[in-house]
């Protein structure tokens, strides 16, 4: 069984940062892509930043320039480094690794949110 965990949210003001980490668990033999989602109040889980195994990044336009993924495939771990934040990226925000194959299966698996709120 896959578990992911996110760690690194919390409260920050606009303009500052915060980095958020995201890490999978269990006996893992590979994992395809590592994801950011946010929600926000009222609005749909949106993905916000994607990173595949051979290190390509992807970003929704609205934080392009701003945050930067970055992933370990040898640890499965996963970073969202977010800079200069703005009071629309508050939202709860959630890990996916996608395509993760262990020993019979291949699935993807979804942590269980983090909060980041910007103030204004």
């Amino acid at each position: 069984q896959v578990q992911v965990v996110e760690s690194g949210g919390g409260l920050v003001q606009a303009g500052g940062s915060l980095r958020l980490s995201c890490a999978a668990s269990g006996t893992i033999f590979s994992i395809h892509a590592m994801n950011w989602f946010r929600q926000a109040p009222g609005k749909r889980r949106e993905l916000v930043a994607r990173i595949t195994s051979g290190g390509t990044p992807t970003y929704v336009d609205s934080v392009k320039g701003r945050f930067t993924i970055s992933r370990d495939n040898a640890k499965n771990t996963a970073s969202l480094q977010m800079n200069s934040l703005k009071p629309e990226d508050t939202a709860v925000y959630y890990c996916l690794a996608e395509g993760v194959r262990t020993a019979g299966n291949f699935s993807s698996s979804w942590g269980q949110g983090i909060q980041v709120t910007v103030s204004s």
